[in-house]
């Protein structure tokens, strides 16, 4: 299929890119890598009647570090996931960033989608959401006249739906610095490599000098209509040293409380809570031994 008629626009700067969007409101679509959005416009599941071209514009893409945001690591709008996945940067500041890069795809759609465009689309079954909301980012919006900092718990507001407004684009996306003696790591389980998950799991564990677990956060990904914060999981992690029956306690908390996951023809509700279990466990075990 194709897509119906719509108004193409490819602007030059940001301002014309928020006086579009101020013009056209929820009519306007904005595109990036287009890896999510050309398909979904090809099955009319989406059916803008105004596109906006970012690929012309200036000063949307690039990965900094500033020491005046305590070390956040900013990655812009049109950084392209490959360049995030090759950042020795991101490797060193985000590694689990740098971990969950290869899962997402194929290298031929990294190449093109944007960090960022994962993000605005909050695909429940795309990685980077859940590593977004299991690194507590923050989503840099602008409008005309206005900007504001989200943080990542509240930008995800339900099936492929986030605090987007229609005259706002996602500028950039902060991750904050890890602290010391902080292990991160990330699973997921799809029927072929490069297939959508069917269960994901990232991890972020911080332990004190004797090991015991500080601060933990644990989200999963293809079990609900967002990323899903396993809270309880982590709350009792936390005063616990990472022994064998402390994580697989937190990973049957995960599966059994924490999410509600979907079933359909790709996984039943009890293969994907086995699926939770088995993977929020691996995660944890590599969480906890990096963070020593």
């Amino acid at each position: 299929m194709k897509p119906p008629v719509f108004d193409y626009h490819a602007p030059e700067t940001v301002e014309a890119v928020l006086a579009l969007l101020a013009e056209h409101g929820d009519g306007a679509k904005i595109l990036a890598g287009g890896q999510s959005l050309i398909p979904a416009m090809n099955f009319r599941l989406a059916q803008p009647a105004v596109l906006i071209d970012l690929n012309g514009v200036a000063g949307l893409d690039g990965i900094e570090r500033l020491d005046s945001s305590g070390g956040a690591l900013t990655i812009r709008a049109m950084t392209r996931q490959r360049t995030v996945e090759r950042s020795s940067r991101v490797a060193e500041h985000a590694p689990l960033v740098a971990e969950t890069m290869p899962h997402i795809a194929h290298p031929q759609i990294r190449n093109r989608g944007t960090f960022c465009g994962s993000i605005a689309h909050a695909d429940p079954a795309s990685e980077l959401p859940a590593v977004l909301l299991a690194l507590e980012g923050r989503c840099h919006l602008r409008r005309q006249g206005g900007e504001r900092w989200v943080d990542a718990a509240d930008f995800f507001t339900g099936l492929f739906a986030t605090a987007i407004e229609p005259e706002e684009m996602l500028v950039a996306v902060e991750l904050p610095s890890l602290p010391p003696r902080t292990g991160v790591a990330f699973e997921e389980f799809a029927r072929r490599h490069g297939d959508y998950a069917l269960v994901g799991v990232a991890a972020v564990v911080t332990v004190d000098p004797e090991g015991r677990c500080t601060a933990a956060r644990i989200t999963l990904l293809s079990v609900g209509e967002g990323p899903v914060a396993a809270t309880g999981a982590a709350a009792g992690l936390v005063g616990e040293k990472g022994d064998e029956g402390v994580i697989r306690a937190a990973a049957e908390t995960a599966a059994t409380r924490d999410i509600d996951p979907p079933g359909d023809i790709h996984a039943s509700v009890p293969y994907r809570r086995h699926l939770a279990r088995v993977l929020t466990e691996r995660a944890l075990r590599r969480a906890f031994a990096r963070a020593l």
